[in-house]
């Protein structure tokens, strides 16, 4: 298994195979939200996050789909609606925030706080978050 999956999982005590699918769609969340510059060398930089994005499209099953994907193309949803996208997989508001955490943190030691700092910023409402 990864180093990020693993290290996400421990640092939130959830199932492996849950955190694997949680760090993939918050990961395609931000490639499709945050500056395109910073987010693509931050999560080439992280070993193993493009494979992540690529096998869950920053898409749950959970009330993601296609209407989130038309929701965020609008500019509806933003992190409220991964949020939302990560509760109907199971997870929990303190999940949720560990999760970020622990991935930005990840994020950090590979891509370093100035190439982060870029994408949390890009984002509206995230850097509450992280």
């Amino acid at each position: 298994m990864n180093e990020l999956v693993t290290r996400v999982a421990d640092a939130v005590g959830i199932d492996a195979g849950l955190a694997e699918k949680a760090i993939g769609m918050m990961l395609g969340f931000l490639q499709r939200e945050a500056a395109d510059g910073p987010v693509a060398k931050m999560i080439e930089a992280i070993p193993g996050a493009s494979e992540l994005v690529a096998k869950y499209n920053g898409e749950g099953t959970g009330g993601g789909g296609l209407l989130g994907g038309l929701m965020s193309a609008v500019g509806g949803g933003g992190v409220m609606a991964l949020g939302q996208q990560l509760m109907g997989e199971g997870l929990g508001m303190g999940e949720i925030t560990g999760l970020a955490k622990e991935t930005i943190a990840i994020a950090r030691e590979h891509a370093g706080d100035e190439t982060v700092d870029q994408v949390v910023d890009s984002v509206p409402g995230l850097g509450q978050f992280v």
